[in-house]
């Protein structure tokens, strides 16, 4: 979950990121993924986002990959890039776009179309976006370096990738527009770049937004699609998710509303598929593992409310583990 708590709107994570999610690590989580981290500064949703677009940053990450690891989780991060969603306040800082004469920027995307309140993007050239490829390749490389063991790429919510994965957002005519594969070509040479960088042993997540809630959208079809050709690349992991790249459709929202999506592609693919979205009940989370074909459960808002909501869920459920911190031995004791 993003924290936009890069003060000095440097991309720089500080002792904020080492709490926030070193606590997750000691809560019992078995993997902590860090927030969405830009993989250049125009990528960044807001100007205090974290970013791993040089080594300083790289650096600063490790006190964070290092406590985690130290508490027996493993260490993930998710690389974003915002594209036509970049560029605006965090929520408690202001409202809708950060102009240039305040510190704002010009966004990129597959599209000149502006975001809602958003400034307007430079659609990017054929040979921007292969440069654009490569910032997310040199960005998993600091991410290993920075002591990450499993990399996730964004490609959901109405950011770049996804943007240049929906027709909607896609009416490009070069080679990274038209068909599906086409359409698709964006993320499976960001996977197949970052498979040949960070080698055959690091796990490759696919975050993607299973359906824009809309006819002429990308959709679970298009999704399950995609996730088998990034497979062909090196991907092992999809995240699915829905929704964020237009504003206006009607979303079902309910608890495990995005599960029946996350079993629909884990039914198309070989690879381990993660469901996420308002799955808040120890038995809830058991019940789609034990009853569907998703493998993974991830956890966003849930984990804010309670970073140790992993411990709680396996005394709820009756399960021992062998995590328990030295430290909070006695809240295994009966009352």
């Amino acid at each position: 979950m993003c924290q936009y708590s890069c003060e000095n709107k440097d991309g720089m994570p500080s002792s904020w990121h080492v709490v926030h999610l070193g606590s997750r690590a000691v809560g019992g989580a078995g993997l902590v993924m860090c927030e969405a981290t830009a993989v250049s500064p125009e990528g960044r949703i807001s100007p205090w986002d974290a970013g791993i677009w040089n080594d300083e940053q790289a650096h600063a990450w490790r006190a964070v990959t290092e406590f985690i690891k130290e508490h027996g989780s493993l260490a993930a991060i998710q690389l974003a890039h915002a594209g036509r969603k970049a560029s605006n306040y965090r929520s408690w800082s202001g409202q809708g776009a950060v102009s240039i004469a305040d510190g704002g920027w010009e966004p990129v995307s597959s599209t000149s179309e502006a975001f809602p309140e958003s400034n307007t993007p430079h659609e990017l050239t054929t040979e921007e976006v292969y440069a654009s490829i490569q910032d997310w390749v040199d960005a998993a490389k600091r991410s290993i370096n920075a002591g990450f063991d499993v990399i996730e790429i964004h490609a959901a919510h109405g950011y770049l990738v996804h943007q240049f994965l929906s027709p909607i957002t896609n009416q490009r005519t070069d080679e990274f527009g038209g068909s599906l594969e086409k359409r698709a070509k964006y993320l499976l040479e960001i996977v197949k770049g970052i498979r040949a960088a960070v080698g055959e042993g690091v796990p490759i997540i696919v975050r993607f937004s299973a359906t824009d809630y809309r006819e002429d959208g990308f959709t679970v079809e298009n999704c399950a699609e995609v996730a088998k050709l990034c497979e062909g690349v090196g991907a092992d992991v999809f995240d699915i998710s829905s929704g964020g790249l237009i504003l206006g459709v009607k979303i079902p929202f309910g608890p495990g509303y995005q599960v029946p999506m996350a079993n629909d592609i884990a039914e198309e693919v070989s690879s381990p598929v993660a469901a996420v979205g308002l799955i808040t009940d120890s038995k809830q989370a058991e019940e789609i593992l034990q009853t569907t074909d998703v493998e993974i459960i991830m956890i966003g808002r849930l984990s804010l409310r309670d970073p140790y909501w992993p411990l709680r869920a396996a005394h709820e459920l009756g399960v021992e583990v062998d995590y328990w911190p030295n430290q909070y031995i006695r809240g295994t004791y009966p009352a």
